[in-house]
């Protein structure tokens, strides 16, 4: 960034947290489910600036970015996860957890710790006591001008939830980097390689069971589980579990029947369920037993005669990973998943021409080894030109290496599409499917497009308890594997945020449209109804600018849509000029 880049006066004491700080401010307050609930009349509300505690601080926010997790909540209101017993009437919501701030006053106990001027990003999953508390959930976000922060965020259970941004990193791009560390967190996911230590396993034989079943290595010396269950279980296998029962510690217990299950009190659930020749009904009959991260270990596929009913919203709500093998020893399933995108092989984005789709097409472009092909598939043809246009730089640096399709049904049936779709890669498949629609159709037509040994992302949030018909066959016989995630871990943003202030991956190309805090309601409309070829950006501390499309700022703002950089993408010099021109 240049240098004098903020050398304008105004400017100038913006980023340095000199601004006055006004003795009322504005915020967007959700008093229930729907639209009609969000703001007074369709307006922000003005409410008192709050005194600074000594163990507080007041920041304000600079920019906030719109997400599709906002509506979840504009929709569902007090029945949201989060918000379980929440009174929104007498205690509204503020949402807004993609955020970037700057520190405008110090309680008197952090004054070594915090200045004024200090910028942050926030992370937005945080634990005070146990207790799971959200920015732009539980706790107040960035839809507000200011706000307080205290002992939950500044002293949590895993630190302080803020994390630095150095001086000449742009506000937008701070505030990106929080769905962007979604995306990142998605091929950083890990699954356990052997059971859950001190957890609880059942093992339960199908009518498609065997007689030499052997565990093998399916835990570490001194990490045995607390509890193992078997239902039908006998044989070698029986015998062998016993022995090491006695050896290891843990308690077997010996069931007839999964019906028995019901009857066990003190048996909520299973971190590991390891089902032997099993068919559709049994796995559907025990899906309901899978703790949150529980691994389904599918041995052998014998009794699979149909597609069973998978709960994909579980799978990345509560991140449940199913695998398999076709050998009789348990522990040769517990491989470790391949994260990253294959080097060199086919890779395709469902649903691509969304804000997150364009995140995770631009990640596989930028990747040193990336796929040699890159398909991106939307339904709507005006909605996916986006992509070829916004990468268009991008796409042509990985010509050499890197194909890229983009790929509309244009009125084919599904099947149709996918198997044209799949004739791209001459028939070998896809090596990595990412489902960003929010559709189990589109789950399960994507399962006939997978690749031997290939990985579907389940990335769209579908609610738990959505299914979809899956072939679990292929887990065992192809070795194809499941991974979904929801939301990113504090690591996970410190890495996106490098990734961003190294130059690596450049959140401000996700932006498509800006608006002050005014048009924030507008802005949520649009990101529900997918008006937006990209993210949303609200620069609180601009009342009234209306939402635009960043095309049209040629029209209203000519010298901010001069620093546009190629195809019309926010920069951190048009940006500096917007706050130029606009901030009081």
């Amino acid at each position: 960034m240049e240098k004098n880049l903020y050398a304008d006066p105004k400017l100038s004491a913006y980023r340095r947290g000199k601004t006055p700080i006004p003795k009322r401010y504005w915020l967007w307050p959700l008093y229930g489910a729907g639209f009609e609930n969000l703001g007074v009349n369709d307006k922000p509300i003005q409410v008192d600036t709050p005194t600074c505690g000594p163990d507080q601080l007041l920041v304000r926010h600079d920019a906030v970015g719109l997400c599709f997790s906002d509506i979840k909540v504009i929709k569902t209101g007090e029945e949201h996860p989060r918000l379980t017993g929440r009174d929104m009437k007498t205690n509204p919501v503020v949402l807004g957890h993609e955020v970037a701030l700057t520190v405008i006053e110090v309680g008197e106990n952090l004054t070594g710790k915090f200045k004024p001027g200090d910028r942050f990003i926030v992370q937005a999953d945080i634990y005070y006591k146990g207790v799971g508390l959200a920015y732009g959930y539980a706790l107040q976000g960035g839809l507000s001008q200011f706000n307080l922060i205290g002992k939950e965020i500044l002293e949590g259970d895993e630190g302080c939830y803020l994390i630095p941004v150095q001086t000449e990193t742009g506000y937008a791009q701070a505030a990106l980097t929080e769905p962007w560390a979604c995306v990142l967190a998605s091929y950083h996911v890990t699954y356990r390689t052997h059971w859950q230590a001190g957890g609880q396993v059942l093992i339960a034989a199908g009518p498609g069971a065997r007689g030499d079943y052997q565990l093998g290595n399916p835990y570490e010396k001194g990490q045995a589980p607390a509890l193992v269950v078997t239902t039908g279980v006998e044989g070698p296998l029986l015998q062998e579990l016993k022995s090491r029962a006695e050896a290891d510690g843990f308690t077997l217990l010996e069931l007839d029947s999964p019906g028995d299950l019901e009857s066990q009190e003190n048996i909520k659930g299973f971190d590991d369920i390891i089902l032997l020749g099993a068919d559709e009904p049994l796995y559907e009959r025990l899906e309901a037993w899978a703790n949150k991260g529980c691994v389904f270990n599918l041995v052998g596929a014998q009794a699979f005669s149909a597609k069973a009913q998978v709960d994909v919203g579980r799978l990345h709500y509560d991140h449940i990973y199913i695998t398999g093998t076709p050998e009789t020893t348990i522990s040769a399933a517990y491989t470790p998943l391949r994260n990253q995108l294959l080097p060199g092989g086919y890779a395709i984005f469902i649903g691509a021409a969304g804000p997150m789709g364009q995140m995770h097409v631009q990640r596989a472009l930028q990747l040193k080894d990336s796929p040699q092909m890159v398909v991106a598939t939307d339904l709507v043809p005006e909605r996916l030109a986006v992509i070829e246009r916004k990468y268009a730089q991008l796409i042509e640096n990985k010509r050499a290496e890197t194909r890229v399709i983009l790929r509309t049904p244009n009125g084919q049936p599904p099947d149709e599409f996918n198997r044209d779709l799949v004739d791209l890669t001459n028939g070998h498949g896809f090596d990595d499917i990412v489902v960003l629609a929010p559709s189990t159709g589109v789950v399960a037509g994507a399962m006939e497009m997978i690749a031997p040994k290939g990985v579907m992302n389940i990335f769209a949030g579908l609610p738990r308890g959505s299914k979809a018909p899956i072939d679990l066959r292929l887990v065992v016989e192809k070795g194809i594997r499941f991974k979904g995630t929801s939301g990113s871990s504090i690591d996970d943003l410190r890495t996106m945020l490098h990734e961003a202030e190294s130059g690596r991956l450049d959140p401000n190309l996700s932006v498509a449209a800006v608006s002050g805090f005014n048009d924030a309601k507008k802005g949520l409309e649009g990101v529900a109804h997918q008006q937006f070829p990209g993210k949303v950006l609200i620069y609180p501390q601009i009342l009234d600018f209306p939402l635009t499309l960043l095309s049209d700022l040629k029209k209203v703002l000519p010298n901010v849509y001069a620093k546009l950089g190629p195809n019309e993408t926010w920069t951190v010099e048009a940006e500096a000029e917007f706050l130029k021109e606009l901030l009081p």
